[in-house]
């Protein structure tokens, strides 16, 4: 028997060489904390459409503890995102986090506060350094984490930017 197939609500996430930088670069300034915040793009026309991220907005960490390897997202400022990008017909494709002196692989408290349908993006920092970029998507089903595909477009002359 072979390894599992992955189900089809998966979709490939696209996400830019200068977006992956602005997240290597937000994980390293917060280290040893955790950096957090948000991929933005246009809405997905279904489950299994790529998740197109063109822009990355950085979330202040609020976890006043354990922040070396905690992180919590300000419900407000989750909210008053949502509504910017409605506006402008985009979407919150998903979340991003970095992950201090661990890999960059979803941890069980992650998988606790994880939502269905987003992207997971999850830096590992080592020493101060940015080494891996990993995409995660949790299963609707309730298998857990499943394995998100990068796919980083060729470079273009727009490349998004941050918003904080």
């Amino acid at each position: 028997m072979g390894p599992p197939a992955m189900t089809t609500f998966i979709s490939e996430l696209v996400l830019p060489e200068a977006e992956e930088l602005l997240l290597r670069k937000h994980g390293e300034e917060t280290y040893p904390e955790e950096a957090c915040g948000f991929l933005i793009g246009p809405a997905p026309s279904s489950g299994t459409s790529p998740r197109r991220v063109e822009q990355i907005v950085r979330a202040e960490n609020e976890k006043r503890e354990e922040r070396t390897h905690r992180f919590l997202v300000n419900p407000a400022q989750f909210r008053r995102l949502e509504q910017e990008c409605e506006a402008q017909g985009k979407s919150i494709l998903g979340i991003y986090h970095s992950h201090p002196d661990h890999p960059a692989e979803p941890s069980t408290f992650d998988l606790e506060h994880a939502w269905p349908w987003y992207a997971y993006v999850l830096v590992g920092v080592e020493r101060g350094t940015a080494v891996r970029v990993n995409a995660f998507e949790l299963d609707p089903e309730g298998a857990g984490w499943q394995p998100r595909p990068i796919r980083r477009p060729p470079s273009s002359p727009h490349n998004g930017g941050t918003h904080e």
